[in-house]
């Protein structure tokens, strides 16, 4: 049975993936629309990754900019064999790893916890504040692989073949780094906050 479309009614809409395939080729045209348009789509997610890999604000503000700007100089470079969030991702990952391996001393954001995300609103409740402390807390101490791994995860719900592809590593290696976090995470957010991991 053939499926009828009310008069008026739009057709679907498309994909993120596709409307980034559309983008990519008229950035490939030197379009500075479209490299903004894919700009806006992707700063805010990756500078929450890098982040929370680097949680250094100066680092994090360098490994974005070069991660847009291969975007920008190479767009070429994007077979369209993957995604393109996994294909920025990646490019983010190798160059924030790039970035820490060139760090003489380790320099922590201590003032990170304390800032403010723009997501969050003023309405939400102080025991939410304390959760949001306590996990960011636990995440603090582990590694940069492991923080990666349940960023990747929790907050830009990627799979572990995807995660791989961006780290670099076999899969099984994602899944022990995420097995090592949440252990970490259950044992530094004991109580309620466990059942989270």
């Amino acid at each position: 049975m053939e499926t009828v479309r009310p008069a008026g009614r739009a057709p679907p809409a498309r994909s993120r993936a596709e409307e980034d395939l559309g983008l990519v080729a008229q950035l490939r045209r030197r379009d500075l629309k479209a490299f903004e348009s894919l700009y806006r789509a992707y700063q805010p997610r990756l500078a929450r990754f890098l982040m929370t890999i680097l949680r250094r604000p100066h680092l994090v503000e360098e490994v974005l900019d070069d991660t847009l700007m291969v975007l920008w100089d190479r767009p070429e470079t994007f077979s369209g064999r993957s995604k393109l969030s996994t294909w920025l991702f990646t490019i983010a990952w190798r160059k924030a790893m790039k970035a820490l391996r060139k760090q003489d001393d380790p320099v922590e954001d201590y003032l990170g916890e304390a800032r403010i995300s723009a997501e969050r609103s003023p309405e939400q409740s102080a025991g939410d504040q304390r959760a949001r402390q306590a996990l960011l807390g636990a995440l603090a101490n582990l590694s940069p692989e492991q923080r990666a791994v349940v960023d990747l995860t929790y907050f830009h719900e990627m799979g572990y073949r995807e995660i791989a592809q961006i780290m670099d590593c076999p899969v099984d290696t994602v899944k022990t780094r995420m097995f090592h976090a949440r252990r970490h995470l259950r044992r530094a957010l004991a109580g309620e906050l466990s059942d989270w991991v």
